[in-house]
């Protein structure tokens, strides 16, 4: 909740400094903004590589069917999220209005200096060599490179945990002065209302979806399952973190038919790879700034397809942080849908502004995906025991 409030203040400290401030302030704001901005997009390329080569040289070495069973259920629950709230969004905000124009651009004006930092690789290039490291680790077993990419996800954790994200109300602040003193934040801030009522209510939409397919396979009332996870989802409305609410994760989850060896196993997983609800979220902001952000354009639902589906893996190799998930997602905004320093940022408002729902919605949901994997654990023993 700190982190919201922060980004709350950062919002409010931009539109009163574009209001208020002479062109100097602003263009300070505007020094600020293009500087935690080229840091972040220096970062990103390194977030995908070590997070998802770690990621998956970790899950290589713990061999057994459950492991692929689960890392296959939480992806594909991530996947069918981002399409199921494509699907409704591109229907929704046409509806609603928002056709184009509403959330204005910021404008050309320059900071006090040109400060720039390359990365080191393009995001392609970073994803490619995380898989090629990743898959090598796993089939060689090479304990030292595991280590050296275990190692350096720690180090880029530190660095968004302790740099990244106390900066992002700062970086927020100089877009909305830059945006505030054009005289066009007003629009911007409507389409954040319209678009964040619509992320949480999609969160609820399916959570019911994926605790009726849990309820059917282990033949339980879904409203019970739900009812019997609420601890969870308020505790992660509270901690902003799933990991953090692992516990009562575990606790609520127990209380339903799942085995408690398995929800041993699967909860801890999920709470690092199943994030449908950061998913919706992510999708349904990065249409809406799509359709209102000047320069950008939706490309279809066909073609988002695979943007889904690149999300899908950086949700699954997201760093366990509060915004950590639209952080591992700038790489892809950029490289598949071009959005430019002033869309990101619009991202990273709605985002961190609906963090705590998305949280909730991803934890919840890894109640529902131990219950699956628990009902197909049972039809498997009852099949060998036949």
């Amino acid at each position: 909740m700190k982190l919201i409030i922060r980004l709350l203040a950062g919002i409010a400290a931009g539109v009163l400094i574009g209001l208020a401030a002479n062109e100097t302030i602003v263009r300070l704001m505007v020094t600020i903004k293009e500087i935690i901005g080229t840091f972040i997009f220096f970062m990103v390329p390194l977030i995908i590589l070590f997070f998802i080569t770690a990621g998956i040289a970790s899950l290589g070495k713990g061999a057994g069917r459950i492991l692929g069973t689960t890392v296959g259920a939480a992806y594909a629950s991530t996947i069918l999220a981002g399409t199921f709230a494509l699907s409704i969004v591109i229907f929704v905000l046409p509806a609603l209005g928002l056709t184009g124009g509403e959330a204005a651009q910021p404008s050309e004006m320059e900071g006090f200096i040109d400060f720039t930092i390359a990365p080191v690789f393009d995001v392609l290039t970073a994803l490619i060599l995380a898989f090629v490291f990743g898959i090598g680790i796993a089939a060689t077993g090479s304990r030292k490179l595991l280590g050296f990419f275990t190692e350096g996800q720690s180090i880029v954790e530190l660095s968004i945990r302790k740099v990244i994200i106390p900066l992002l109300p700062f970086y927020i602040a100089g877009v909305f002065s830059e945006m505030s003193y054009e005289g066009t934040v007003v629009q911007t801030l409507g389409v954040f209302g319209i678009v964040l009522l619509l992320a949480v209510g999609m969160h609820i939409a399916w959570l019911l979806i994926q605790y009726s397919i849990a309820g059917a396979m282990s033949r339980t009332n879904p409203f019970v399952l739900l009812k019997t996870m609420l601890p969870a989802y308020f505790t992660a409305l509270g901690t902003m973190s799933s990991a953090a609410t692992i516990p009562v994760t575990l606790a609520s989850v127990k209380k339903t038919k799942a085995r408690h060896a398995v929800a041993n196993f699967v909860v801890p997983l999920c709470a690092n790879i199943h994030l449908s609800g950061s998913m919706i979220t992510i999708v349904t902001a990065a249409t809406a700034v799509m359709y209102v952000y000047p320069g950008l354009a939706f490309p279809g639902f066909l073609a988002m397809i695979p943007v889904i589906m690149t999300l899908g893996v950086m949700m699954v190799a997201a760093p366990g942080v509060p915004g950590g998930a639209v952080v591992a997602a700038v790489g892809v905004l950029s490289a598949m849908l071009g959005f430019d320093e002033g869309a990101v940022a619009l991202m990273i408002a709605i985002y961190l502004a609906q963090d705590s729902f998305g949280t909730a919605a991803n934890v919840t949901g890894d109640g529902a995906i131990t219950m699956m994997i628990n009902s197909l654990k049972s039809s498997k023993s009852n099949t060998d025991k036949e």
